[in-house]
């Protein structure tokens, strides 16, 4: 996995870098997080399996819950209207609340949310 770094200091955000799905299972993000070298990670919608926009296949609960666990913050930056279905919207607006996990339009209004520097790191 390739990774893009944002910020620098208390607030650095991984980017993943990858093309095609890469998270699948929920332990695809430990390998994600053990790789990052930062405090979040920034991914992109297409990253995550299909699945994860079902809520009823747990994925998406399961992946939040590793993040949570490991105390490291998660964005998904995308277009989530496409997505039906009110539980989902719930869901996203609820983590948005909390802002350990975002769901946000682009990667600079994630890298905004977290608090790190628009210029790369590397």
């Amino acid at each position: 996995m390739e990774f893009r770094h944002h910020g620098r200091g208390s607030a650095p955000v991984a980017e993943l870098v990858h093309p095609g799905v890469a998270v699948r299972e929920a332990d695809d993000v430990l390998d994600l997080m053990a790789n990052a070298g930062a405090r979040a990670l920034l991914v992109r919608e297409e990253h995550l399996d299909p699945s994860f926009w079902k809520l009823g296949s747990g994925l998406a609960g399961e992946v939040l819950q590793k993040f949570s666990t490991y105390r490291m913050r998660f964005a998904v930056v995308g277009e989530f209207s496409k997505y039906p279905g009110k539980p989902l919207r719930d869901f996203i607006r609820e983590s948005n609340e909390t802002g350990e996990v975002i769901f946000v339009p682009t990667v600079e209004a994630a890298l905004e949310r977290f608090g790190a520097s628009s210029a790369k790191a590397d």
